[in-house]
């Protein structure tokens, strides 16, 4: 598993280091351990965590909200986050299907090779993301 300083973790989240040490020190993050330099050394988990952090800044949650919510996340049990995270995705693929919808005129637009060059970009990172939930719902389900 890898851990991230204050530094990475900071950088691969988008904020400032002052943040991250602001938010562990508010116990709204925890690192996992501590590296021989007495270094904070922080999980995966954490920068999905500063994702949640962050959305509900952005939608003028105080901090003490955040913190309730964060605490309140984290009673609940595996299966129910698993469902969670599954309707969350859904609502943002259902985003990303309108969003899609409104580049169409865009694309229409777009000379042959623009086109190409576009799709080209996309498609791996499409089929990962499929390949990610047909595993994930297999894992889960036992169906495929």
């Amino acid at each position: 598993m890898k851990l991230y300083r204050i530094g990475e973790l900071a950088k691969i989240a988008g904020l400032s280091e002052r943040t991250v040490d602001y938010y562990t020190k508010l116990g709204l993050i925890e690192p996992e351990s501590r590296s021989l330099k007495n270094y904070r050394l922080y999980g995966f988990e954490t920068l999905s965590r500063l994702e949640r952090i962050t959305k509900l800044k952005k939608d003028k949650y105080t901090l003490e909200e955040i913190r309730e919510k964060l605490n309140a996340w984290d009673r609940v049990t595996d299966e129910e986050q698993v469902t969670q995270r599954l309707t969350e995705l859904e609502l943002h693929m259902l985003q990303l299907q309108r969003e899609v919808r409104e580049l169409e005129p865009l694309l229409q637009q777009m000379k042959p090779n623009q086109a190409k060059r576009a799709f080209v970009n996309l498609i791996p990172q499409s089929a990962a993301c499929i390949e990610a939930l047909k595993f994930l719902l297999g894992q889960g389900s036992g169906l495929m």
